[in-house]
């Protein structure tokens, strides 16, 4: 497996210096290499724990970079692709190559090696390694937590409930690790469940009642994990607002947030985690007819939203302007990496703005970009034209990306 052989012992015994930088204290790669991976043969940067902007013409592989640094969370990553999907296809290949992406993590004067990918094509199960180690990915937010904006989340108050459920989960698990597990056995559990109730499923109407007790088992398992999503979403969503309260007047506008599900209700009006699996296991085995003539849960986490209401205005997200839009969204995003960043037990977040500074105008693209140093995180920036990133000139570091190559400016 030539690619994760590459990276197994990354940093161990010392690399080049030529693409190795001083440890900053706070969290940051300083180092990222690819093999394979997405329009990349190989590539690899030296970096020094400042932001990072990535210039240059649509399709040169900018959002490849970031792509690549989402994988060092659990998960398909910013853009949710999967593993076979990720991997470098030549013309005429029918499917794509292993591929393996690598870092070097530096916090508080120390170094981790970091890399995943596949050892060989189509594979089902990605390999995560930390200092040489196989490790599960969940292991990774150990050494680095991220949080991303990517121009899909721009329809985020215009879309459906499931996407605004997925962003916020991202913050939610940027700050409790934790939530990913819960969310995934939720999912789990609830597809089993409804392979039971679905009579399709099972054969036809004239198949066989399942058995209620495993029904039971199910449910009890969906409530344990349900009854902890909403209590992590609540308590993300009361720091969130606070942090957002605290931020004071700003080039962004300020956000009142409120989770709709009952569940998160529940959780946000004080309710203990016990009492909230019980009621949930109570209405799950209540609703059996319910969702087996539905074909799909109709009660749980999975059916909560994100209401988020510009607070100046007094309007709902999905009435404002698309610019006003954009700001409420990245002012989350911002006011989570700030929280997190005060957080000194755990890793400092990394940002990645896909495409970001484009949608500001130049007194918010100032704003972010001196937050960003303020809170001195290393953040991700992409973009087409020079000028968006001239306020940067001297605080960060520029690559210009065409053609798969990376040249700095």
């Amino acid at each position: 497996m030539p690619p994760i052989r590459d990276f197994a012992h990354a940093g161990e015994t010392g690399y080049d210096p030529a693409v190795t930088a001083p440890i900053p204290a706070r969290t940051a790669l300083s180092r990222l290499t690819l093999i394979d991976f997405r329009s990349y043969d190989r590539a690899e940067i030296g970096l020094d724990g400042r932001p990072v902007y990535l210039v240059g013409p649509n399709g040169a592989g900018k959002t490849n970079l970031l792509e690549a640094i989402s994988l060092f969370t659990p998960g398909r990553g910013l853009r949710g692709a999967s593993l076979t999907e990720v991997g470098r296809r030549l013309p005429g290949e029918a499917q794509g190559r292993a591929w393996a992406v690598s870092a070097v993590v530096a916090a508080g004067g120390g170094e981790t090696p970091i890399g995943t990918g596949v050892d060989q094509p189509g594979a089902a199960r990605r390999i995560v390694r930390i200092a040489g180690e196989t490790t599960p990915p969940g292991r990774l937010a150990e050494h680095l937590r991220q949080v991303w904006l990517t121009p899909a989340q721009d329809r985020l108050f215009l879309e459906g409930a499931a996407e605004r459920r997925r962003f916020f989960d991202r913050l939610v698990f940027a700050a409790i690790p934790r939530h990913a597990a819960h969310a995934q056995a939720y999912d789990r559990a609830s597809r089993e469940r409804m392979r039971l109730l679905t009579p399709d499923s099972r054969g036809g109407d004239e198949a066989q009642t399942p058995d209620p007790a495993w029904l039971d088992a199910l449910e009890a398992r969906l409530a344990e994990a349900g009854a902890l999503m909403a209590e992590a979403r609540a308590t993300t969503l009361a720091a969130l607002q606070a942090e957002i309260d605290s931020r004071g007047e700003r080039p962004f506008p300020q956000a009142r947030l409120s989770l709709t599900g009952e569940w998160e209700q529940m959780a946000a009006a004080g309710a203990e985690i016990a009492d909230i699996e019980a009621r949930l296991a109570r209405a799950l085995g209540e609703a059996r007819p319910r969702d087996a003539a539905a074909g799909r849960a109709l009660t749980g986490p999975h059916r909560g939203d994100l209401a988020v209401i510009h607070a100046e205005k007094d309007r709902p997200a999905a009435e404002c302007s698309t610019g006003e839009q954009k700001a409420l969204i990245l002012n989350l995003a911002l006011a989570q990496a700030a929280r997190l960043a005060r957080a000194a037990s755990d890793p400092s977040p990394v940002l990645l703005l896909d495409e970001v500074a484009a949608h500001l105008d130049a007194r918010r693209r100032a704003a972010l970009f001196d937050e960003i140093e303020a809170l001195g995180l290393q953040a991700f920036l992409t973009g087409t034209d020079d000028h968006l990133f001239e306020g940067l000139a001297g605080r960060a570091q520029g690559f210009r990306v065409e053609g798969a190559a990376l040249t700095p400016v």
